[in-house]
């Protein structure tokens, strides 16, 4: 408890520091780094950038996102979250990661029914340029790595009561160029190819408000599982995640993930932590924040963004030790676009509707028109769980009452 009270301590000094407070950085990260231990096997995979998040909310949540996938960044998290998203989404990202490292990436995402598909590409890039012995500069390259990739999903024996077992795919080919003035013997320009497989499950647990959404989620994913390059193994990790909404307004995500050295075992890299809480303040304002623990590195997210009209805006800023206070030094960008929802929603609507118009038809006798009503529910939706549960349990009504007048009958 009390190394937490302090790491808590130090990271709000880092934030509200002011500009002078600079100077003093190398201490203070020493400091904090002082609670931690580096890992020993830290750095020996192969294409870092897959590691690297775009940004969005499942940055700002500290990547604690396995199981509260809601948006286009779930591409980095869990490939089962295409079959479950809400809208479809084409989504823009610009993320200043350390020193000059910067990220762009797109994604687009579409659901239909119970099948999700997606696109993303990521292209991370860092200037490089070429001095001569006497310091002078002779030329200019970039190191750069670029990943593409294509997720499919399907939520299968999903329903009213029961939301589904999502499952999904996601393969994805990379590539890197390192400049001539440093690759001219080396020959580390690379491809590589891999895949993410996911699965996530939603329910209700100990939920205190009304909503047909679930308030709680499991998700399982395996990341970035692929052959070696150059023989050194991708940086695979598999990870556990868990969501949940006590209030309507509130969301809380927490991770655990383990990286996997396939080519050597014994080499993987320790357990990876992850919380995140996200408040929902407006239906068009939310503010979330998350904490990373990565062997010896701890890493703090903070970030918000805003709905305007079916454009949504989110910033982050991420603290840890490789960042300096800089006023654009780990800033990402997100502008995500809203491309509806292929009508699901009337199609919802419209299927409550007809459930309460047998409701009514119900409660006033006719039990024709219940029956009419609820079957067309069914026709729309055929796993709309209550209108059939309602004409099982007519039929029932029906069936008893015949066996009475069958009795009475007979006396």
């Amino acid at each position: 408890m009390k190394r937490a009270m302090v790491l808590a301590a130090l990271c709000i000094c880092l934030i509200s520091a002011p500009r002078g407070f600079s100077q003093d950085l190398p201490a203070v990260y020493q400091a904090l780094s002082s609670f931690f231990y580096p890992d020993q096997y830290a750095g020996l995979t192969t294409f870092r950038s897959l590691l690297i998040p775009m940004g969005g909310l499942a940055e700002g949540m500290g990547q604690a996102y396995t199981a509260g996938c809601r948006d286009s960044s779930y591409f980095e998290s869990n490939p089962a979250a295409s079959s479950l998203l809400a809208q479809t989404e084409l989504s823009v990202y610009h993320n200043n990661w350390i020193a000059d490292t910067k990220i762009e990436g797109a994604v687009y995402t579409i659901r239909f029914k119970n099948f999700g598909l997606g696109i993303y590409g990521k292209w991370l890039y860092l200037d490089f340029p070429q001095y001569n012995e006497y310091g002078d500069a002779t030329g200019n390259g970039y190191y750069s790595e670029a990943v593409a990739g294509i997720n499919v999903s399907y939520n299968l024996f999903a329903g009213y009561n029961f939301t589904g077992l999502a499952l999904g795919a996601t393969i994805k080919g990379a590539y890197r160029v390192v400049p001539s003035t440093i690759d001219e013997y080396v020959g580390n320009s690379a491809a590589a190819i891999m895949g993410d497989f996911g699965t996530m499950l939603r329910f209700n647990f100990l939920k205190f408000y009304s909503s047909r959404s679930k308030n709680c989620s499991l998700g399982l994913a395996i990341k970035n599982l692929g052959p070696p390059v150059l023989d050194d193994p991708l940086p695979t990790v598999a990870s556990c995640g868990l969501s949940y909404s006590p209030v309507r307004p509130l969301s809380l995500s927490f991770d655990v993930s383990k990286p996997v050295n396939l080519v050597n075992p014994d080499q993987s890299e320790g357990w990876i932590w992850a919380v995140g809480v996200e408040g929902n303040l407006t239906d068009f304002f939310r503010l979330y924040g998350g904490f990373l623990l990565k062997g010896g590195n701890p890493r703090l997210s903070i970030g918000t963004s805003f709905d305007v009209d079916l454009i949504r805006l989110s910033v982050n800023y991420t603290l840890d030790l490789t960042t300096q206070l800089t006023p654009f030094n780990r800033i990402s960008v997100e502008a995500s676009f809203s491309l509806g929802d292929l009508g699901r929603a009337d199609l919802a609507k419209k299927v409550d509707n007809l459930y309460v118009t047998g409701l009514d038809a119900y409660a006033r006798g006719d039990m024709a028109a219940a029956a009419a009503a609820w079957t067309e529910a069914l026709k729309i939706d055929p796993r709309f769980d209550p209108a059939r549960e309602s004409l099982n349990a007519l039929k029932g009504m029906q069936d008893l009452l015949n066996s009475i007048n069958e009795l009475q009958t007979l006396h």
